[in-house]
């Protein structure tokens, strides 16, 4: 009885025995292949979320390149705009009913290549971008100057001196525009937010 409670107790006799179990247990066919199914599940799992991540960013890039493509091109383009519009802005409504019938041929060219053009851009996703009367935004818009005792509140847009655009998302070219500058009394009754946003006149 002794020997036995002795053996029991003996750290040596159950080191011993744990080596014999633990061989016991990687020798069982039906252990060895759970294990392997819960391996190769965890690798499936990887693989079909990194397989999703990539026809994501794929997806991505492709509506970017549809959208965006064409951004150097249309900034290009926007030359050719502001020249149509500048030329229809420098005939006065006078000049038009006095000239001749060639001459306002030749305007009514103009202007309809002038609509026919933003209607191109707006049909590939270039918008123009008008901000009058519009609270400044320095992210679409750049502020040219301020205009003091202007009447509108302190950041209004009250003066666009060319006309910006966007693309999708993304600012083209900023509308350059003139800012009004408010009284002391303005920015006391709520105008700060504007005069923070609006840079200096340059």
């Amino acid at each position: 009885m002794a020997e036995e409670q002795k053996s029991a107790g003996n750290p040596e006799t159950q080191d011993t025995n744990a080596p014999a179990s633990e061989a016991a247990n990687e020798n069982d066919p039906v252990a060895t292949l759970e294990a392997q199914v819960a391996e190769l599940r965890d690798r499936f799992l990887r693989a079909v979320a990194e397989g999703e991540n990539i026809r994501k960013r794929a997806e991505k890039d492709v509506a970017d390149a549809r959208a965006y493509g064409i951004t150097a091109f249309a900034r290009d383009v926007l030359t050719v705009a502001d020249n149509l519009a500048r030329t229809i802005e420098h005939v006065s409504a006078e000049a038009r009913a006095n000239a001749d019938p060639s001459l306002k041929a030749l305007l009514d060219g103009v202007e309809l290549t002038e609509r026919d053009l933003q209607m191109i851009l707006q049909k590939n996703g270039v918008k123009p971008i008008n901000p009058m009367g519009e609270k400044f935004d320095p992210h679409f818009h750049q502020a040219m100057f301020e205009v003091p005792d202007s009447g509108r509140p302190h950041g209004t847009i009250v003066q666009v001196i060319q006309p910006g655009y966007a693309i999708g998302e993304r600012v083209l070219r900023p509308a350059m525009v003139g800012v009004a500058k408010g009284t002391a009394k303005a920015a006391g009754n709520g105008a700060k937010a504007g005069r923070d946003s609006a840079p200096e006149s340059q």
